[in-house]
Order: structure tokens, then sequence, then C-alpha cells
């Protein structure tokens, strides 16, 4: 569902704090990366399939078995009683989030019609999730105060029997296009998507040029080529790629991968900071994300009747140089750096990407007619979890590649001598917590690192969206098309 928070592993609450789980056994860093990243590799490769679904078997009937599966996967994490069942659970999940959100959007396009409306309403859609994920952390961490990791996916299914309830109850049926399915270009591309998505997560622990992953590029580029030749040909393609033709329609994709790109991947950033580097607790952390998140869904929610008055190119420029300045200005925090002197950068970014996520949707549907919403909503959503992926791989490949190359200096400037320098680098590598506190030379010297890699993420995410700014001002259209 668009509130969910999937992003931050059970790892990742508990933060890397041996002295709080003395018992705890270690979990190797790429299988760290798969928890959270199972649910948007099922999620990106599917999300294009499921608009298609929807206007073939019904938008509502898609939506509600999205959210059947999504309760389903919530189950099979909170009872996991391994990692290899929690990302069991993930895949599952993902499903039903790929079959949510392109249905979802749909639903809403085919509801209200009438352009500036229907952006309104879309934006609000989009500020929607910055409540869940505003409300989520703290929900989360407060369970986890008192309760297992697993209890955190209850929240999943208690909404998700609400959300049947109310579809089941105040949503119609629509169902735009009875015509035959397009099983080729479903299958080609989901396989394009999900072998690209795959190789970015891999390739973080591999090498992007490694064997396997440069296999699976290829095998992506090939399946890529054949689904656009096939839907140019098709006389029912599930995405008609003659729209990408549109400066403005690519632009736009690009525009909501970027977005999501700096969300996900700044909203991890921050998380592994403050509870690895400041070694706060989920809760405190909750708090702290709760600015951010919450000013997100602020904005957003205005971002719609803004638009009215301004059209699509001046909040989504001005929300990518502001991101690009928040970013900048939390590359300059340090592991001692009290939150007051920083929560100003936190609304700054939290403004700032309502002005993007949220208008960028709109603006993909805006430029489609109400019959082509399904395949706007899947083409944008399919952007969109790219964006995160690349977000979570990239920026937490370099998170930890420099925070494992400045580790040693670290330690040096700290007096930490040997054996204990080279045994912490070792556990720092695979990611084991060991069984015994961590002494405070040590401490600091891991934290330290981790903030330089948590400062070349946000450079990064900075210099990303300062592009991608240029490439909104230029070539996106001003105005949503009347149909």
């Amino acid at each position: 569902m668009p509130g969910r928070d999937d992003h931050v592993s059970p790892d990742h609450r508990d933060g890397f704090r041996p002295d709080r789980h003395p018992a705890r056994p270690s979990v190797d860093p790429t299988t760290v990366i798969w928890i959270p990243s199972a649910y948007t590799l099922v999620v990106a490769s599917v999300v294009l399939s499921a608009a298609t679904l929807g206007n073939r078997y019904g938008r509502r009937r898609i939506f509600g078995a999205g959210v059947v599966a999504m309760i389903i996967g919530g189950a099979v994490v909170a009872g996991a009683p391994t990692v290899a069942w929690v990302i069991a659970g993930q895949l599952i999940a993902g499903l039903g989030g790929a079959l949510i959100l392109p249905n979802s959007l749909a639903i809403l396009g085919a509801t209200f019609t009438e352009p500036h409306r229907r952006t309104e309403v879309i934006t609000a859609w989009s500020a929607a999730s910055g409540i869940g994920l505003a409300v989520g952390p703290l929900i989360a961490g407060a369970l986890l105060r008192h309760h297992p990791w697993h209890s955190v996916y209850l929240s999943t299914i208690v909404l998700g029997v609400i959300t049947l309830v109310v579809t089941a109850v105040g949503v119609a049926e629509s169902r735009p296009d009875a015509g035959r399915l397009d099983l080729p270009g479903l299958v080609l591309g989901t396989v394009a998507i999900a072998a690209a998505v795959y190789a970015m997560i891999q390739g973080g622990r591999d090498g992007y040029t490694s064997p396997v992953v440069a296999t699976t590029w290829v095998v992506s580029a090939a399946a890529l080529v054949a689904f656009v030749l096939v839907e140019l040909r098709t006389s029912a393609p599930m995405l008609d790629v003659r729209l990408l033709r549109s400066p403005s329609f690519s632009a736009v994709m690009v525009v909501a991968a970027v977005s999501l790109f700096g969300f996900t991947g700044v909203a991890i950033l921050l998380v592994l900071f403050h509870e690895r580097a400041q070694a706060l607790s989920p809760l405190d952390t909750g708090w702290r994300m709760l600015v951010l998140f919450g000013t997100y869904a602020l904005v957003a929610f205005g971002a719609g009747r803004t638009i009215r008055r301004t059209g699509f190119k001046a909040p989504l420029t001005l929300g990518l140089v502001l991101g690009a300045v928040a970013s900048f200005g939390l590359a300059a925090q340090g592991p001692t750096t009290a939150f007051a002197h920083r929560w100003a950068l936190f609304v700054l970014f939290g403004a700032a990407s309502a002005l993007v996520v949220a208008p960028a949707t709109a603006a993909a549907l805006a430029s489609v007619a109400p019959a082509q919403a399904g395949m706007a909503s899947g083409a944008v959503n399919a952007a969109r979890q790219v964006g995160s992926v690349l977000g979570s791989s990239l920026l937490g490949t370099l998170l930890t590649t420099t925070m494992l190359a400045d580790l040693p200096d670290r330690l040096a400037a700290h007096q930490v001598g040997e054996p204990t320098r080279t045994a912490v680098q070792a556990a720092v590598a695979a990611g084991a917590t060991g069984d015994q506190p961590l002494p405070g030379p040590v401490r600091s010297a891991i934290a330290e690192a981790m903030t330089s890699g948590v400062q070349a993420g946000l450079r990064v995410n900075g210099i990303v969206f300062l592009v991608t700014a240029v490439l909104a001002l230029t070539l996106i259209r001003n105005r949503p098309h009347q149909h």
C-alpha cells in the first residue's frame, strides 16, 4: 500500500548495537540488503503488468487481490522463523504492492476525469503515503520496545483487512479494456525490469561487471529491445511506447525515478545514521524521521492546488533544487551533531520531496487520455520503483564501500591497535555484531566511518537532483492536457 514502510529491514531497525543484542546472530550484508529489496524487486517487476491486468479483469478486482497478497505476505513475515521466510513474505507482499499501486491510481484517474481535479486527487494520493511513512516508524519503534520485530508486520494485516472492507463498500468497478491480454509484452516487460533490478541489487555485492551480474544486464537489455518491438507491432499494447516519443512524458518518467531515488535513498541513509552512527533507538529515530515524512505529507496535500496555479514545471524544478540544497546541508552533519541543528534540513527535504514525488505522478497521468490512465500509472510506478531500487542499492553500496575504506584510518586515529583493528574491520565487513559490548574508541571510529558513507551518499543525491532539475525545467510540459 502507498504508506508501506519496507525500506528498513529488521536488522536495520536495531542498528549495529552488540551491547543491546548480545546473543544476536550476524546477518551478512547481502542478506540484509535483500530483506527490503525483495519487496521492491517484485513491485518494480510486476507493476507495469498489473496495470494491464486491471484494465483486462477489472481494476477493483485486481486491487483487492493485491490487498489479499499484502495481508498474506505480512502474515508470513510476522510468523517467519528464519531470514529465508522473511524474504519469502516480502516477495508475496511485493506482488500485492505491485497490484495495488497502478490500479489505485487508475481508479482515481477514471473517477476524476477533469484534468485539474484529477491532479489534485492524485497529489492527495501521494500525500497519503507520507502519512504512512510518518506514522510507520513511530508504531514500529513503540512495538519494538516491548515486542519482537515480527510484531511490526501485524499492522500490515490490520490495515489490509480495513482496506478490503472499504474497497468492497465504496469503490466502483472499472474495466476500460476487455480486449485480449498482451501476454508477450507482459512477460518481456516483467523479465526486463526484474533482471535490471536484480543486477542493481546484487551488483552492490558482486560488482556491477561480475559475470553473473553482467549476464543479467544482457538479459535485461535483450528483453527490453524485444518488448519495444512487440509493443510497436501489437494492436493492444501493454504500454504504448509511442508515448515515450514525447520529450515531456519521457522527462516525467526520469523525474519520477529520481524522486524515489532520493526519497528512498536519503531516508535509508538517515535511518542508518541515527541508529548506527548516533546509536539511537528505533523509536527515537522514528520521532526524527517524523519531521521529514510529516512535512512531506503536509506539503504534498497542498501541491495539487499549487499546480493548478503554477503548472508542473515550477514545483518539480523548485523541489529538485531544494532537495539538492537539503542533501548538501545534511552531508555536513557529524555523528555528534544535535538534531536541534538539523531539523530544519529535514523539513526542507520533506517539502522538496513533496514538490517532486506527488506532481511527477500527476504529470504522468495528466499527459494521457483517461482511457490510458492504467497504462500511464503502470509506467510511472515502474519508473518510481526502479528509482527506489537505485536509491537503496547504489547509495547503500556507496555508503558501505566508503565506510569500509574510511574505517582503518578512523580506527588508527582513535589509537585502536592490533589485533582489535583487524577484527573490527572484518566484523563490520561481514555484518557481524559480536557478543560483547564494543569499547568506546571502536564505537567512535565506526560511527565516524558510517557518517563518512552517509555524507558521500547525500552528496551524490544532491548532484543527481540538480542535474534532473535542469531536465525538468527544459522538457516537461507545464499544464495538464484537456481531453
